[in-house]
């Protein structure tokens, strides 16, 4: 087990995620930041919240959410830097996506930084791919989210320390009747999400194949 319990497990947060702990609010946190982002966000500030709350290390499921988050992060950028145009015009629509290559390419890493720190419902992954789009540096991009995840999440950190016991008594008092409910549903569409993502991934990734690599170009 990654840290024991402290006190009697609370009736809306299941053993067996209490005790994947951890390993949970990185993996969640990487698939958040990655190019098939979850279906549901802010999951990892509700984990490190409820886990935090529940007798975790707080600390350490911040640091968890960081680094998960910057190696998601990472891998978009990647995507977003070998696709270019091509990546922004499948993954963002055009009502926004002149306005997001516009704001990153003036500002940068502080566009990036600070689409990490504010909360949902502002969307990441259209910032990532236009950082690598547009030229921003793996040590910047690093850097940003490093910085800005640090932030965010060190306050989440902060509030599951000193607020903790009311946290889980409000959730208990008014969710804990439909914790299954809203635990499966979660699980559900996050395995919907990353299996829908892998599918326009893949699919994008084969409409992406170059000119001069398809058949016609060559017999031509």
């Amino acid at each position: 087990m990654i840290f024991a319990a402290r006190t009697k497990p609370h009736r809306l947060i299941p053993g067996w995620l209490i005790h994947f702990g951890v390993f949970g609010v990185f993996s969640v946190a990487l698939i958040d930041s990655s190019p098939i982002p979850l279906p549901v966000p802010g999951s990892t500030d509700v984990l490190i919240l409820l886990l935090g709350s529940r007798g975790g290390l707080p600390w350490l499921l911040a640091l968890a959410g960081v680094a998960g988050s910057v190696l998601g992060g990472y891998l978009t950028w990647k995507t977003g830097q070998k696709g270019g145009e091509a990546m922004l015009e499948r993954y963002v629509s055009k009502r926004y996506r002149s306005w997001i290559k516009r704001w990153v390419k003036e500002h940068g890493i502080r566009t990036v930084a600070l689409a990490a720190l504010l909360p949902p419902p502002i969307p990441l992954l259209p910032f990532l791919l236009a950082a690598g789009a547009t030229g921003v540096t793996r040590r910047q991009l690093v850097i940003a989210l490093g910085v800005a995840r640090s932030i965010r999440y060190g306050i989440e950190a902060a509030l599951a320390i000193v607020y903790g016991h009311r946290i889980l008594h409000w959730a208990n008092k008014y969710l804990a009747g439909w914790s299954n409910v809203i635990l499966y549903t979660f699980i559900g569409l996050v395995a919907a999400g990353i299996l829908f993502g892998v599918w326009k991934y893949r699919r994008d990734q084969h409409r992406a194949v170059p000119a001069d690599e398809h058949p016609t170009a060559n017999a031509a």
